[in-house]
């Protein structure tokens, strides 16, 4: 695959699945062998994972969305540097509905093979997000 159609793969993954919450799509772009690094705790770090996690996120943020900002690709790996929202109208990791708004960002990393994502990292600012829910205190 050229570096081009690995940038197409993942900016076509984040918008169908991510975006479009098209669950069915995570075959398409998705080996069912992928490695996840760092999925959020008590999550499969593989298929599973993502399949546990998606409509966790969309029952917690039922109208997140999320802006690729930047792309890098190189080789086999595709980074993205994205922006995120939605409004906390259902319970997250333990939190219940706040009603609140909240924005977050995040680097996702995707190792591309044969078509698919067979590996991903991911860092987001979890801090950022529990301080806006109210979990954490904010400084000062």
């Amino acid at each position: 695959m050229s570096i081009e159609q690995n940038k197409e793969i993942a900016g076509r993954f984040h918008e169908e699945v991510v975006n479009q919450k098209n669950l069915s799509a995570l075959d398409d772009y998705v080996a069912t062998d992928v490695v996840w690094h760092n999925p959020p705790p008590g999550l499969a770090p593989g298929m599973e994972g993502y399949k546990q996690f998606f409509p966790m996120l969309y029952a917690a943020f039922p109208d997140w969305h999320a802006t690729v900002e930047d792309v890098i690709a190189e080789g086999d790996k595709v980074v993205q540097r994205i922006t995120g929202g939605g409004t906390h109208k259902g319970e997250w990791m333990g939190i219940a509905a706040t009603d609140k708004q909240v924005a977050m960002t995040g680097i996702l990393i995707y190792r591309i093979a044969g078509d698919k994502i067979v590996e991903e990292w991911l860092q987001y600012d979890v801090m950022g997000l529990m301080q806006q829910l109210g979990a954490v205190p904010s400084p000062g």
